[in-house]
């Protein structure tokens, strides 16, 4: 199973999904199967069909998270470096060409949210950046072609 790197409030928000869908989602659908079962017929109880499937979902997630928690090593935020480019790093970088600066924080992919400007590690530009130094030029392969960006900035 692979390693997943996190912070302690990333840890955190995780357990606190897992904890709502144990402790309110679950019952949730549990009471709307037993209320479609009550209605009768089950054979053609659309109510009941879909709880159900709604109910594989959630346990699917439940599962996913679990494996998820199991799988995490916490990031030890005061041991990070600004050397070079590495996980939790906020960068600030410049498109060489349209000469437009961006600033992301690289983050484990479950933390990942591009409107606050976090990243996930495993992102091409992510990938790109990593180990870079400030000053440092680097080519990125995206899906829509070769993209060049300069390092301006490495901060925590």
């Amino acid at each position: 199973m692979a390693v997943t790197y996190m912070t302690e409030e990333g840890f955190r928000k995780l357990k606190e999904e897992l904890a709502y869908m144990e402790s309110v989602q679950r019952p949730e659908i549990s009471r709307q199967i037993a209320e479609a079962r009550d209605k009768g017929d089950l054979s053609e109880n659309a109510e009941y069909d879909a709880a159900k499937e709604a109910q594989g979902m959630l346990e699917a997630k439940i599962a996913q998270t679990k494996a998820l928690i199991a799988s995490v090593r916490l990031i030890d935020e005061n041991s990070i470096s600004t050397e070079t480019v590495q996980i939790m790093n906020k960068v600030t970088i410049r498109n060489v060409k349209t000469k437009k600066e961006m600033t992301y924080t690289l983050v484990s992919e479950s933390e990942a949210d591009l409107k606050n400007g976090k990243i996930a590690v495993n992102t091409p530009i992510a990938q790109g950046l990593l180990g870079k130094k400030v000053g440092d030029i680097a080519e990125i392969k995206v899906p829509s072609g070769q993209m060049t960006f300069e390092v301006l900035n490495i901060s925590i």
